[in-house]
């Protein structure tokens, strides 16, 4: 996740909690709307790129390919970069950065990436317009956001979900950027913009709702985070979450 100073900070943290959370992630299960994309010998940025998971699945598709994970915290690159050589991939490179300043010549890549970034931008369009710019012409990018218009949630858990939704827009996100990607995308420059939304219904009910809660909790909003907790004791607790998917074409 990549920020600009004093504008935004990353609502899920870097805690361990937070990083193991993340780490569950795959082009499989998270990217794969992308994967039709994808050829080999293809260069690739993967903007935001956390712990490196989806990353190194990507580096795989596109081999031999080069491949950058680029992210704000450094803290998160050791991890993706033990993953890249545990799994033998060469062509994969982890490192620091702001998607605000993309540290890439124009029109240097085939294929850029961004999975759960921009619902924490509080500069989505500069951020585009940075990728826009280190596209090759004709080249893709690939967007998948949550919006949280569309939570599935049983029983109701609505105040909690309220309250981090606050937490999120006052770190300077917006937790309904799904639904706009595509109208960014336009105003950015692309073209060709195809969306699509589906929801993601979390297996593990404790582990999302932890996730969410030890975030709250770190804002001293424990009332919240409580009955988070208390609701995935819940025998029929679930958790659907929505969504949205872009693709788009710089262009020639």
């Amino acid at each position: 996740m990549s920020d600009t100073p004093g504008t935004e900070r990353y609502t899920p943290g870097h805690d361990t909690s937070a990083i193991g959370f993340m780490a569950a992630r795959t082009a499989e299960t998270h990217a794969r709307f992308f994967l039709p994309h994808l050829s080999p010998g293809m260069t690739l940025l993967d903007l935001g790129c956390g712990p490196g998971t989806i990353t190194a699945d990507l580096a795989a598709a596109v081999a031999p390919g080069l491949v950058l994970g680029l992210d704000q915290q450094a803290s998160q690159l050791g991890g993706a970069r033990d993953l890249a050589r545990r799994r033998g991939l060469t062509n994969v490179r982890f490192r620091e950065g702001s998607c605000y300043d993309i540290p890439l010549d124009d029109g240097s890549v085939d294929r850029v990436f961004a999975h759960a970034l921009m619902e924490h931008l509080a500069h989505p369009a500069k951020a585009l317009a940075e990728i826009r710019r280190v596209l090759r012409p004709g080249g893709t990018v690939g967007l998948r956001s949550p919006d949280w218009g569309g939570f599935l949630l049983s029983p109701s858990c609505d105040e909690a979900v309220r309250a981090y939704t606050r937490l999120q827009q006052a770190n300077g996100g917006d937790p309904f950027v799904g639904r706009k990607l595509g109208e960014y995308l336009l105003e950015a420059g692309f073209e060709q913009c195809r969306l699509d939304a589906h929801y993601e219904r979390y297996a593990d009910p404790a582990r999302i709702a932890g996730y969410l809660a030890v975030q709250l909790e770190a804002a001293d909003q424990a009332t919240p985070a409580r009955r988070l907790r208390d609701w995935a004791t819940s025998p029929n607790a679930m958790f659907a979450q929505a969504w949205v998917t872009a693709i788009a074409e710089r262009p020639r």
